[in-house]
């Protein structure tokens, strides 16, 4: 008589040992997996290294991705403005009547900010970027909120410099590889910036909100002054950034601050720059001598 073909593992050794080492291999991944999830809550910076090696193993491929991103927004841009292009430039012709005169109160200013400057004998030195790179990736669906940067040791990266684009803040290098970085982007909920507002500085911090958005926070607590449509810009204080960064514009008042957009945005930004801390960078000397009327 033929052995019945769905026999159970305990008629063959050969079974049963295979059977025990499939549950025992199930039952150490799950435990490994615990151990890893529980280290990585507990030390955020344990994987570090681990996350650098990965990026800059992947970096040709997130180059590339980039590149595609970017010519396909191009192209986007370029089949939608074909649409709107009279709409468009009689707005674009607004905004440039009202930024020639803005451009005027802002040369006046500049001028005689250069000529207080030359009575106090100050000089303003600035020590220009440490190096131009590319964002290659950013996070958009976590409420963690990181970039990968195509810079990294060989540029002369370091840790905790700053990340601006020409438009405005984007955030402070995180960790730092042999060719990328790790990018802590100002919409995060761990980041936290000294601003003020433009206008006045009104003193402030912006925090992070997780969405892609900033919550500024007052200093001075009482009646709200903010208005919609104020510029924040990084103060200066704590000597991480340099004042005067535009970081985002508010878009909503709530009791003691206000909800901001950021102006940079790293899902549209495409090159930045890394910028050594401010407290790093040399101040402007003081002339020993008066300036000659």
């Amino acid at each position: 008589m033929a052995p019945p073909a769905n026999r159970r593992s305990g008629f063959s050794r050969r079974a049963q040992y295979t059977t025990f080492f499939s549950y025992t291999a199930g039952v150490l991944g799950a435990v490994l997996g615990l151990g890893l999830l529980a280290i990585s809550l507990t030390n955020h910076d344990a994987f570090g290294p681990f996350r650098t090696i990965a990026a800059d193993v992947t970096e040709p491929a997130a180059e590339a991705g980039a590149k595609t991103r970017v010519a396909g927004k191009g192209l986007v841009a370029t089949v939608s403005g074909f649409f709107r292009t009279g709409t468009q430039q009689a707005r674009l012709q607004r905004e440039l009547d009202e930024a020639k005169s803005r451009l005027v109160q802002a040369q006046a200013i500049e001028t005689e900010n250069r000529r207080l400057k030359a009575l106090l004998g100050l000089r303003d030195d600035n020590p220009g970027p440490v190096t131009y790179a590319r964002l290659t990736a950013s996070t958009g669906g976590s409420t963690r909120r990181f970039a990968t940067l195509g810079a990294g040791r060989d540029r002369g990266v370091v840790k905790g410099m700053p990340v601006r684009s020409a438009t405005g803040l984007v955030g402070r290098v995180l960790e730092v590889g042999a060719s990328t970085s790790r990018v802590l982007l100002i919409t995060d909920t761990e980041s936290l910036v000294p601003v003020r507002r433009a206008r006045d500085g009104v003193p402030a911090f912006a925090q992070g909100h997780g969405d892609g958005t900033i919550r500024i926070r007052l200093v001075n607590l009482g009646i709200n002054p903010l208005r919609k449509g104020d510029v924040m810009a990084t103060s200066g204080s704590g000597g991480l950034y340099r004042p005067g960064t535009p970081i985002a514009v508010v878009t909503e008042l709530l009791r003691d601050g206000a909800i901001a957009r950021v102006i940079s945005n790293p899902s549209d930004t495409d090159y930045v720059l890394v910028e050594k801390a401010w407290a790093l960078a040399e101040p402007p000397p003081l002339s020993s001598e008066p300036q000659a009327k």
